[in-house]
Formats: C-alpha cells, structure tokens, sequence
C-alpha cells in the first residue's frame, strides 16, 4: 500500500492531490523552488523539499532524490510539467518508488503528438492529417503549429500566411522548449470554429477500461481551456455520437495497454463529425467537472489502480451538468497579458468548489503559470450551473492583480452560451472587447467611487487626533465641496465632490445620493430610496470596492500629479516583468503601426510588443536576454513629425 506521496508538481494541483491523500490517511510530501516557497501548497504538506533553481519541477533527479529523503514511497505527477515525461515515469519506477500514472511505455506512446496520430489511425481512430512544417502549401492553410510534446496552448501557433509560418514555427519551438524542454513541433489543418470534446477514461491492470463521460472545452484563449463543461452540449443534442465517442475513447487507450486516468481529445463539427487531438495520459486541470457529475474521485482512483486495485465493471452514471471557470491572473483586454504581483485577498462565496493554489497574500510569479484557482459548480441543468457559476465569480473579492473574471462572467450570461452555441471561435464571434468589457455598467462604477471617497474620508477622520468626532471636511460655516480623483482600470479619471453639512453630506451631481453610513472599510449609500453597502479595501493607492453592483477596481490619484512621473507618450512599456528573447528594430527605422518590436517572455509564453504607430524608433533600451521589470520603458516610438504617435 502507499503510505506517503510525494507531488512532483506546484500550486493548485498539489493541494488537490494532498486533500485526497489527507482523507486517505496517506502521508504528503510537496516539493518548491524559490519563488514558491510561500505558496500554499508547501504549507499543505506534511513534509517539503526544496529544489534549486525556477526549472526545478522539470528535473526528475532533483524529484527523485526529494522523494527518497522524504521517505515517500510513490510520486504523483500531477499536470504540466513532467507529467507526460515518459522517462520521467521510468525513472521513478528504477527507483523503486510507485508512479501514480500510466505505465512508461504508455506515455512514451502519446508523448509524442507525431507518433500518436499515426497509431491512433492504426487502431481506426479518426484523425486530422499531420503536416510537415517545411512542406504546407498555400492550399493546406490555415494549419495549427502544435508542440509535439506537451499541451495547454504552449508552443501552439495558427498560421493564415504561408510568409509567416517560418517565424511562427521558430517561436513555438522556443515556448515548446521552454515549457516541455522538447522543441519538436508539426502542423495539422486547422478547424476555426470546432468544438473540443474529450472522453475521461479510467483503466485498471486487470482490463477493465472505463470511458467515466465527456467534457466539453470549446471556450478557449490561446488554444488553451478556460470553460469547461460535462455534460458537452454538443453530444447531448447529437444522436449516437456520445456511444462513438466512447468506443473511439476506449479504442485509443485499449492501443497502448492503458491504465490509471487518461483524456482522450477530439475536435469535432457541428455535424457530430470528430477527429483525435492527443491524448493527456495524467489526469486533467478539468477533472472536477467530471467528479461533479459522477460522484468519483478521481485522485482516489489514480492511487487505487496504483495500488494494482480493481474497478467495477461499469462506472457510475453521470447526473446533472458542471461547468468550470478557470481564474487567470491575465487582461483579456490587452492581448491576454499575464499579470504578476501580489493577490491581496481572495475569497470566493459559498456555494460552488473552488480548486485554488493561492490564499490571501499569496504573489503570482512571473515564472509558472498564472491560473489563480479554478470555480465549479453543479446543478440539475446547465443554465442552472451557468447561473450559480457567474453569480459566484461576480461576488468573488479578488484584491491585487488583474484577472479574466468580468470576461467569465459574461461569457457564463452571454446568449449563445446558454443556448449551448459553444465553439473555439466564440470570441472571435461574439467580439473579445465586448466579452471583455467590465461585467458593471457606468452607475456601479460612479457610485462604487463616490463610496471610496466617503470611506477615505472615514479612514482620515479615524486617524486625525484633533476633531476626531466631527466629519472630515466638517466647518462651523459653510465651505467649498472637497475633492477626491481616482482612475479605474481603464484609466479613466473620476471625480468626486463632496461636503459634509449638518443634515448629511452633499455629493456635487449626484442630488439623488445619500450618505446612510461610512467607515473605513464601508460605505452605504442610499440611491433614490434604496439603499446599497459597498465594501472598500485600500492597498497603497490601489482601491477595491465589492458591492452587489458588481466589483470595481480604482486607483486613488494625488490632487497635484508629478509630471516628472509621466511616460512619454509612444512608450512601450513592459506589461509584466520577463526576459527579453528577441527586438524586431534597431534605433533609427521606420516602423508602422503594429509592427513587433519586442518580444518578452512570461509565464512560459511569448509575448509581442508592437509599436503604438507609424513613426521611428527612436529609443531601445533592451536586449535580448536583458531581464524587465514591470513598467519599464522598453522603447519608444516618435512619429515622423517628432511627436509621439
């Protein structure tokens, strides 16, 4: 029997396995580098290990070694990084230590994209064509650039222009290699608007293979999964196609003698159509949408097939509908930038699951992924768990770093997706600046603001020691309105006036507002009869305000700016700290608008920085390799007039 389970993983994932290990009675062990050596999950553990350097969850000796000093006697590999390693897995077995995943060879046989489409086709599975990067033609495109070695939308790139398959190649191998330490990358067609359906299976030692149900994982950004959903609502309303599914599923893990939890990925059309993917032979970031539907758990079945144990001959059936939200600390708006920095406070209603690898104060860094914590809800139907869903993510209080949580939340209300319209091109349908835009109309952000000004003025009446009993700004006769200016997070200033009287207090433009209390950490503001509590947290001059009317995000601006403190216009600035891989321009050229001329890595990911206009580069103060910080001038461009574009 295993006893005590080291993680060879980070974050979110290991805490997931530990709860299961704890409720088992099996011991834990966590492994951490050094910018994660206050995250939640080494506190989760009974033991813990440290590993040198940012790359340390890729080096299986280190791993090894941690495990043995430990005294684990097996290794969960959770997801992501060596996961799918199939030397990884025999290394851990050489040991003499109990690898809680599919045999070596099986992962061998999917680890790489190639040579698993090839056997899937052998074994009659459906599959798209693989394409040799050096040989697509015109005819062949739009293709999709895959790493052949791993998934979660690294190392993946669509190509509509035969010119710019070379560059988009060459950075797909740099985030593969990155991310997988496997540069290999190929090409397939492209479906732009399919639907990415998946089969969990579940296989023990003694031959049973059990296909557990399908999720539904269309909602995408940068190929990678941010809603997923089981039932799909694709298979529900196409007959037959959820029993061929299986079958394909099941034939997929039957080729290579599988065991332990697997997913099988198709991308299917609108017609029920479908091809094999891959398949992810560990177990899935969206498994618990799949738990909530069949009552398993399926971390619990890992260490049971582990164990050479046997399963029923049938799995349970699935009930109800799941939906899962993934909380990325990342601006939609803005290309999808990944944000870094601190995550002042976190806390999701009661209600749904949340899967999470942060805690308050915890920092997000700029070296592993930046998923904050993953919501789940379950309900008898689907626009059911919709609603629980983004009801939950809007009344979620997240201080510090930006995150996709108003894209969520509309997406989860949007029309189509409660008609189960779900494609990989949803956004490009349905528009990423309106799906973007903040889940809040202009009211909930002017009263949201007119409540941080009167909490501010509560906050300095408390720490005044002279008139501490009178309002702030309170005088024996009458006096001019006081002034507060805060931008919220699309830089946008606001304004408020106000003056205490000895009836209440006086907002200049807003005579329908009343002031019913305020405190430094609250405001309630009565609105034409009704009356609403909002919540205000400051951070420095970051100011968070949570109300029924929706959260909103402000920065408190000083009453005199520093001019010295402005960026010049034509700036490029970097948006997260990272390395410098490569500059498109030299000082001196001619650019235009939207022209790459920096490229930064984050977050395992490339990041492109273009010119914010036609003009000339006029400074370039990087070079690749050169380490950023946030907010620093990368660049500038001047337009041909000598001003900044």
């Amino acid at each position: 029997m295993i006893t005590r389970v080291l993680v060879a993983n980070r974050g979110e994932i290991a805490r997931r396995v530990f709860a299961t290990c704890r409720r088992l009675g099996i011991g834990t062990v966590a492994v951490y580098t050094d910018p994660d050596a206050g995250s939640p999950h080494v506190a989760d553990a009974d033991a813990r290990v440290r590993l040198e350097g940012t790359t340390g969850y890729l080096d299986a000796a280190q791993l090894i070694a941690a495990a043995r000093a430990a005294g684990a006697d097996a290794v969960h590999p959770g997801y992501g990084f060596l996961s799918e390693n199939a030397e990884f897995a025999a290394a851990v077995q050489d040991a003499g230590l109990t690898w809680i995943g599919p045999p070596a060879a099986a992962v061998a046989a999917m680890g790489s994209k190639i040579e698993a489409k090839k056997m899937m086709a052998a074994a009659g599975v459906p599959v798209l064509e693989e394409l040799d990067p050096a040989t697509v033609t015109t005819d062949q495109l739009p293709v999709l650039v895959k790493a052949s070695a791993g998934g979660g939308g690294r190392g993946m790139r669509v190509v509509r222009n035969l010119d710019a398959l070379t560059g988009e190649v060459e950075a797909a191998q740099r985030e593969a290699q990155s991310a997988f330490g496997d540069p290999t990358v190929f090409c397939e067609r492209y479906l732009a608007a399919g639907h990415h359906v998946e089969v969990q299976v579940m296989a023990d030692v003694h031959g049973t293979v059990w296909a557990v149900g399908e999720r539904e994982c269309s909602i995408q950004r940068r190929h990678q999964k941010i809603i997923e959903e089981a039932p799909s609502p694709l298979v529900e309303r196409t007959p037959g196609m959820r029993a061929r599914l299986f079958e394909a599923a099941r034939l997929a893990a039957g080729a290579i003698g599988y065991t332990g939890a697997g997913t099988v990925e198709f991308m299917a059309d609108d017609r029920g159509s479908f091809y094999f993917l891959e398949m992810n032979t560990r177990l899935q970031v969206e498994h618990p949408v799949t738990e909530a539907t069949t009552g398993l758990d399926l971390v619990e079945l890992q260490l049971h097939v582990a164990e050479n144990g046997r399963l029923d001959p049938d799995p349970p059936p699935s009930r109800g509908h799941a939906i899962e939200a993934r909380l990325y600390a990342e601006d939609p708006a803005r290309n999808w930038q990944p944000q870094a920095g601190t995550v002042h406070r976190f806390e999701v209603p009661a209600g749904p699951r949340v899967d999470t690898g942060i805690v308050d104060g915890s920092v997000v860094s700029v070296f592993y992924d930046p998923m904050l914590a993953k919501v789940i809800t379950c309900a008898p139907t689907r626009r059911r768990a919709a609603g629980l869903l983004s009801d939950a993510l809007a009344r979620t209080r997240v201080h510090g770093v930006r995150t996709n949580r108003d894209l969520l939340v509309n997406v989860l209300r949007h029309p189509a997706f409660l008609d189960g319209a779900t494609d990989t091109a949803f956004f490009d349908s349905h528009g990423l600046a309106e799906l973007a835009a903040p889940a809040r109309d202009t009211r909930a952000v002017a009263l949201s603001t007119m409540a941080a000004a009167l909490a501010d003025a509560a906050r300095n009446r408390s720490a005044a020691t002279v008139f501490a009993a009178a309002p702030s700004g309170w005088r024996n006769l009458p006096s001019g309105h006081q002034l507060k200016r805060f931008a919220d997070i699309d830089g946008d200033e606001h304004e408020v006036r106000y003056r205490f009287t000895r009836i209440g207090v006086d907002i200049e433009g807003s005579p329908g507002v009343t002031l019913v209390s305020a405190r430094p950490e609250e405001a309630v503001l009565g609105v034409d009869g009704v009356e609403y509590r909002f919540d205000v947290a400051r951070y420095g001059d970051d100011v968070f305000v949570d109300s029924p009317l929706g959260p909103v995000q402000l920065t408190a601006l000083p009453r005199f700016p520093d001019p010295d403190a402005a960026v010049a216009q034509g700036s490029l600035v970097a948006p997260m700290p990272g390395a410098v891989v490569r500059v498109g321009a030299a000082v001196g050229d001619t650019v235009t608008a939207g022209q790459p001329l920096v490229w930064l890595e984050a977050m395992k990911m490339e990041h492109t920085l273009a010119a914010p206009g036609d003009g000339v580069l006029a400074e370039l103060n990087v070079t690749p390799g050169q380490q950023v910080e946030v907010g620093a001038v990368l660049a500038r461009v001047q337009s041909q007039q000598g001003d900044a574009p």
